[in-house]
Formats: C-alpha cells, sequence, structure tokens
C-alpha cells in the first residue's frame, strides 16, 4: 500500500506493509531517535509527535500515518539550534543513559506546545508523563526539565 506523509517538514511518500508499525517505517528511513523499546505501547521509548499529539509509533501502524505530519527527534533541532525541551533537558540534567529520551523529548514537546502560557504543576508534568518509563533519572530532573521548557518557550531565561 502507498501512503503519504510529512517527517520533520519535509513530504514523503512509501510503499508498505499493511502491517508494518510505524515504529519500523521510520527506524528503516534513518530516524533512529524512534527507540524500538517494549513493542507493545507501555514504554513510550518510540514516541513521535502525530499531528502535534504524542504517539507511540510501535502500536501504530504505518498505513495510518498517510496523510499526516510525523515530528521526530531529529526534526526538532533548526538550524543547528537545540529547541526549547532539548535545551531545558541538558541544562537541567534530564538525560542518563538516554535511550528514552527522545520519546519523553517529544512527549515533553507536545506539554509545551499544548499548554503554552499555562504554568504545569508538577503532578500535571507527571501525569503527562506516565505514558514514558524512565529507568535511570527518578524523574525529578524530567519534571525540572519541561518547567524550564516552559520558561524557555516563552522567552525567559
Amino acid at each position: 500500500m502507498m501512503i503519504n506523509c510529512t517527517i520533520n517538514g519535509r513530504a514523503y511518500q512509501f510503499r508498505v506493509d499493511p502491517r508494518m508499525s510505524l515504529m519500523e517505517l521510520l527506524r528503516q528511513q534513518g530516524f533512529n531517535s524512534v527507540k524500538q523499546g517494549c513493542s507493545v505501547g507501555e514504554c513510550g521509548a518510540c514516541t513521535v509527535l502525530i499531528d502535534d499529539i504524542a504517539t507511540d509509533t510501535c502500536i501504530y501502524l504505518a498505513i495510518w500515518a498517510d496523510g499526516k505530519a510525523i515530528r521526530t527527534t531529529e526534526g526538532e533541532v533548526k538550524n543547528g539550534q537545540l529547541s526549547a525541551v532539548q535545551q531545558a533537558y541538558v541544562a537541567m540534567g534530564a538525560v542518563q543513559c538516554g535511550f528514552c529520551t527522545p520519546g519523553l523529548v517529544m512527549t515533553s514537546t507536545s506539554m509545551v506546545e499544548r499548554f503554552r502560557g499555562k504554568r504545569l504543576t508538577e503532578q500535571e508534568i507527571r501525569r503527562g508523563l506516565s505514558g514514558n518509563l524512565c529507568r535511570c533519572t527518578g524523574y525529578t530532573s524530567i519534571v525540572r526539565a519541561v518547567q524550564k521548557a516552559q520558561l524557555l518557550d516563552e522567552g525567559e531565561k
């Protein structure tokens, strides 16, 4: 089956097996930030934004991506500049082994964009990140990174 979609702002056309997951397609195309974790939608390592909604690609069929706009962590870097969320993750030390980081960055990006102008509470951030598992950080630095990203997104330092 043929699908058309945009990935990080660039138009693509693919011939896909109807059983192929979007995660498999993205990884085959070199989007290595999309990690294969649990393959059952539990860990969030494969999270991307599909039409600006954080989505686990391991349980999302590639054929469903027809006509969709997909954003991966690679696409968040613009002109060599990290996004506000990526900058905040670095600044707050929210990266340890890094396996879960791309999925967490995309979920965080979705939250920052969706709630632009509203300061999320720690509980709201933790709830928003609940679909992403991290075995290294303990989440405190990740929550702080989302809080900092909200400030950076608003132009504060």
